[in-house]
């Protein structure tokens, strides 16, 4: 079963155009895209929405060609007659943070330019921006940081984040120690994918193994992170809270990335003020996921600053299910979950 899974999941496919939807490869500012067109024929094409849609995989892996990614924006672009726009954004380790996030804000940037949304008959009101698990972070993350955008023309509209990472600070939350050896993401896998995301040391694998990697810097914004003030009690059971240890920041012979601290690769590190202008928000979480509770503690900070939320839990829910819509692993969880976030946008977008 994982091996058909890994086959099923990494499997690419050529991007093709069919009855209902036209499908091209684009360059949005130097970053590839795929662009998933609706066919649909009537009424007012200037009504049409738009998702931006950016893949998981932990920053390491995946492509918006995957056969999974590629059924997901076609269903979306039928059933909401709207664009999607994939995002082909550079992988680690071969490009470390923030390249990722920086192929990522390119494109939204060029998108959301008045020319470009006319040329695809998209609506500026009724953009959206998600991705889910590594792609979810890089969603909440450009939302943020559009805010800091002067006079932009064009505001998001909505975000819906599915099982996202969200923090790189403590890696010893209630999930992560409920799940460390869920199949899928179980953590070692999880602290891999971080650590090559800032930097290819592996003594800061290491640290970030043991929660040991706090340097001063990020030790000061634990705050935000503090999963005993964030969680509801029935997340937090019988774990009970130790703030993570400070190290001097020195792993081996080399210095890991500064970014630890930066909210670009951890949204969970900002003050409330910076949460609360952002858009709406759909946030998806898995009870058996080690990041069950980077989104729970997001859904309570969005709250408390005053953005809209909707949260959907799934109690039998697992890391990466959203995927198993392909055969043999074709899943009446994974159709659920499916059904469940394109009703939200077609409701809120």
């Amino acid at each position: 079963m994982g091996v058909m899974y890994i086959i099923t999941l990494m499997e690419n496919i050529v991007p093709v155009s069919d009855e209902h939807v036209t499908v091209t490869v684009e360059n949005f500012d130097g970053v590839e895209v795929v662009l998933y067109q609706p066919k649909q024929p009537g009424g007012d094409p200037e009504a049409r929405r738009a998702v931006i849609y950016l893949h998981g995989g932990g920053w390491c892996l995946g492509s918006s060609r995957m056969g999974p990614y590629d059924m997901l924006a076609r269903k979306m672009a039928i059933e909401l007659n709207a664009v999607i726009v994939s995002v082909e954004y550079r992988l680690a380790p071969a490009h470390h943070f923030p390249v990722p996030y920086e192929d990522v804000y390119r494109v939204v940037k060029h998108f959301l330019q008045m020319g470009v949304l006319a040329q695809f008959s998209v609506d500026p009101g009724r953009i959206a921006i998600s991705g889910d698990s590594a792609g979810g972070n890089l969603a909440a993350a450009v939302s943020q940081q559009l805010l800091k955008e002067p006079s932009p023309q064009v505001h998001l509209k909505a975000q819906a984040l599915i099982y996202p990472v969200l923090q790189a600070l403590d890696l010893n939350t209630p999930s992560y120690q409920q799940n460390q050896d869920m199949p899928i993401l179980p953590r070692t896998l999880m602290v891999r994918f971080w650590s090559l995301y800032f930097t290819s040391d592996k003594a800061f694998f290491r640290a970030m193994m043991s929660n040991t990697h706090n340097n001063p810097e990020s030790s000061s914004l634990l705050k935000f992170v503090n999963w005993s003030a964030f969680l509801p009690e029935s997340y937090r059971r019988k774990y009970n809270y130790s703030a993570p240890a400070v190290g001097r920041g020195q792993f081996g012979t080399s210095q890991p990335s500064p970014s630890l601290a930066d909210p670009r690769a951890s949204p969970l590190l900002v003050p409330d003020s910076a949460l609360r202008s952002l858009p709406k928000a759909y946030i998806l979480t898995c009870e058996y996921d080690v990041l069950r509770d980077d989104g729970i503690m997001y859904v309570t900070r969005l709250r408390a600053a005053g953005v809209a939320v909707t949260h959907q839990h799934y109690q039998a829910g697992f890391h990466g299910a959203l995927m198993f819509t392909v055969w043999p692993a074709d899943f009446l969880l994974a159709r659920r979950m499916t059904d469940d976030y394109v009703r939200w946008l077609k409701e809120n977008l």
